[in-house]
């Protein structure tokens, strides 16, 4: 099917600017200089309300010195139950289900603790060959310990193009002998948004436990978690959510969970009441603020508080519109400069907006990589993933469609240096 034509001028670019309801965020972030940046998928950039927070963080630091846990503004002993509070608006789900805490694949080890829970001949682990790979190494170390041999235990949905997962294959893997689902929402490599509401409907009817990693649709992408019945779900905070390198992650369960104990347990997650007393048996708090495991790094969680406060400002809805704005804009940009049925580049990410997270992945051929660096070196800001994929990401919140309208032409302009090599 030929992609419907769209305006390419400048002009249209700027006027599209110009009617944009985010513009007035875009100054509250701190671009690195001389590029587009086009990279909010993999980190998003500095903002001035992550930097006032990390200094009111040191301040109270300073002033307070250990009466910081109590005394701060807000609190540091409650840091991690306030962020996730906050941010529970952004994935549909009620305030006591969320907890900023730990790291993205140290919050899977937690999840898989607990709801990996193998009985008789129910043993196995069902997760995707395209998810990324720290899942799988977390997955593969949990049937391990288990005395469970990963190649036998972990079975892995197909995909039938290298980029994309069919979700009525993934729920024909939901078998008898599938004792906890794993799958990610937006695929990594080629911004494939999964159905998360169908793929948890058909687990909680088969009786199987279902987490979901939303580390590259959180921030850029509405959820319902709760409403749809997802059990558990990490993601991190250092991409969408603009809130630093490795900065504290984000752990949801289920509230019918709410009885269930973590496994990993820490003193962190004690019953708040009763933490100071130091007593020897766990007895958890209720929710997912007893998943904690250890006390929060304030620093990098004042910068997740600080940034989040922009989303939250922009609000959701509003940000997924502009994104899909964004990136079907790039889509038929990209399709208008490299015209024809016998174009040397293809959109790897789908087309429909309902099946497409927040980046573009563009297939380009034989020569991607040296596609790729002439990219770079043109000033655009973007990633690659081999063997030819180049990843671009619009940020509803600090990109422009002028500078998606430039990327599209330095494309065309970095694959056609390459012909006079």
């Amino acid at each position: 099917m030929t992609p419907p034509a769209i305006d390419t001028s400048e002009a249209h670019a700027l006027a599209l600017d110009a009617a944009d309801p985010l513009a007035r965020f875009r100054s509250r972030f701190a671009l690195p200089p001389g590029a587009i940046y086009m990279l909010g998928n993999s980190l998003g950039p500095v903002t001035a309300d992550a930097e006032s927070s990390v200094r009111r963080a040191l301040d109270d630091w300073k002033r307070l010195g250990v009466d910081g846990w109590s005394h701060a503004d807000p609190a540091w002993v409650g840091l991690g139950e306030s962020i996730g509070a906050r941010a529970a608006t952004l994935v549909g789900a009620l305030p006591g289900e969320v907890v900023a805490t730990g790291t993205t694949t140290v919050n899977i080890h937690s999840i898989l603790s607990t709801f990996y829970r193998p009985s008789g001949s129910r043993d196995r682990i069902l997760a995707d060959e395209l998810n990324f790979p720290s899942d799988l190494y977390a997955i593969q170390g949990h049937l391990s310990m288990r005395g469970l041999d990963p190649a036998d235990h972990l079975v892995l949905a197909r995909s039938p193009d290298g980029l994309t997962l069919d979700e009525g294959r993934i729920v024909d893997l939901m078998t008898d002998d599938v004792a906890l689902v794993h799958l990610p929402s937006v695929l990594y490599r080629s911004g494939q948004l999964l159905d998360v509401e169908r793929l948890a409907r058909a687990a909680r009817d088969r009786g199987i436990p279902i987490s979901v990693d939303c580390c590259h649709s959180v921030g850029a992408v509405a959820h319902r978690l709760h409403d749809w019945g997802v059990d558990c779900a990490v993601w991190c905070s250092y991409k969408y959510l603009n809130a630093g390198p490795g900065s504290t992650a984000f752990l949801f369960v289920h509230d019918m969970h709410k009885g269930l104990a973590p496994l990993l347990s820490g003193w962190f997650g004690f019953e708040k009441a009763r933490q100071f007393d130091m007593l020897p048996v766990f007895e958890p708090e209720i929710g997912a603020s007893g998943w904690q495991v250890s006390s929060p790094g304030i620093l990098g969680a004042a910068a997740l508080d600080g940034s989040l406060s922009i989303t939250l400002e922009a609000g959701i809805d509003a940000i997924r519109a502009k994104s899909l704005a964004l990136t079907s804009y790039l889509m038929g940009l990209v399709d208008a400069a490299f015209p024809g049925p016998d174009a040397p580049v293809a959109m790897g990410t789908p087309r429909d907006p309902a099946r497409r997270g927040g980046h573009v992945a563009i297939v380009a051929g034989p020569h991607a990589r040296r596609t790729f660096d002439a990219l770079r070196a043109s000033g655009v800001a973007a990633d690659f993933r081999p063997p030819d994929v180049i990843r671009i990401a619009p940020s509803a919140l600090f990109n422009t469609f002028h500078e998606v309208w430039t990327v599209a032409r330095r494309l065309r302009a970095a694959f056609d240096s390459l012909a006079v090599d």
